[in-house]
């Protein structure tokens, strides 16, 4: 059975308002993990760099999210390149739920049910935006 174009749409609109969301709650996470802290620590171009990379993941993410609320048709006509947007995407999110489980050292995660839970929501969010963009990879790859 394959998916409908308005299911799709419909989810991909869905998956850039979670992002948009993702981009202000992230304004807490320097709070959360004592970034202020930890970066008073290094030298002053690693902290630079640290934010500029910062801030170069928070744009993309809200490119990503304003991409799919306001653009969801062209990410859905089966073109090359809502393909391509799409599989990039979805390899973006992907490969966020790899480094979760198989690079970031948790062992100084702040400790605290808020915390786990926050973790625990971010972690499935990734795991639906991976699900989402690869659908709508498919689902373009089908069509054209």
């Amino acid at each position: 059975m394959e998916p409908d174009q308005t299911v799709i749409q419909q989810l991909i609109r869905l998956a850039g308002l979670a992002q948009t969301g993702l981009v202000a709650g992230s304004f807490f996470i320097p709070k959360v993990l004592g970034w202020k802290g930890e970066l008073a620590k290094v030298q002053p171009l690693i902290k630079q760099m640290f934010w500029t990379y910062a801030a170069y993941i928070l744009v993309i993410n809200l490119c990503f999210g304003l991409l799919s609320m306001f653009d969801y048709r062209e990410l859905t006509n089966g073109s090359n390149l809502a393909i391509i947007i799409n599989g990039f995407i979805a390899a973006y999110w992907v490969s966020r739920v790899l480094i979760q489980f198989f690079y970031f050292d948790r062992s100084n995660f702040p400790a605290g049910k808020l915390n786990k839970l926050a973790e625990v929501v971010l972690v499935l969010l990734f795991i639906s935006l991976s699900a989402v963009y690869g659908l709508a990879f498919y689902f373009n790859l089908h069509q054209n």
